[in-house]
């Protein structure tokens, strides 16, 4: 059964906007619609909008999942994917190296902060200091 927006972001959890923009940029197709001009999703959009939001959910950009979806030349071989997925592991490692490196960083700073009611911090003189 076709639905109204509203009913399938409800279904999906995701907002109204979120599927006005897949359809603005070309992620979800033009959907049918009625006489009166409201839009009908059908089972096969439905299923199409749950998998970009799985893929953005594990953080592929909107080009990846362009490139999932076969949008720029035919679908994907598994080989594809697989390098592609491989390259994303690649990508979120090194966020998570860096992160962990922040994380010390700042815990580093902070074990010099009194937690004193006074101006005098060493967060904030760190983040001022000339180096």
């Amino acid at each position: 059964a076709a639905l109204k927006r509203a009913e399938l972001a409800g279904r999906l959890g995701c907002n109204l906007e979120t599927i006005r923009y897949y359809e603005k940029i070309g992620l979800l197709p033009d959907p049918a619609r009625t006489a009166s001009g409201h839009r009908l999703y059908s089972n096969g959009d439905q299923v199409r909008l749950r998998f970009i939001l799985r893929a953005r959910s594990l953080g592929f950009s909107v080009e990846d999942v362009r490139s999932l979806l076969g949008i720029n030349d035919g679908r994907p071989s598994c080989a594809e994917v697989s390098a592609l997925a491989e390259a994303h592991r690649g990508d979120i490692r090194k966020r998570i190296a860096d992160l962990r490196q922040m994380d010390r960083r700042l815990g580093e700073i902070m074990a010099g902060c009194t937690g004193a009611e006074t101006p005098d911090c060493a967060l904030t003189d760190k983040l001022f200091e000339d180096r």
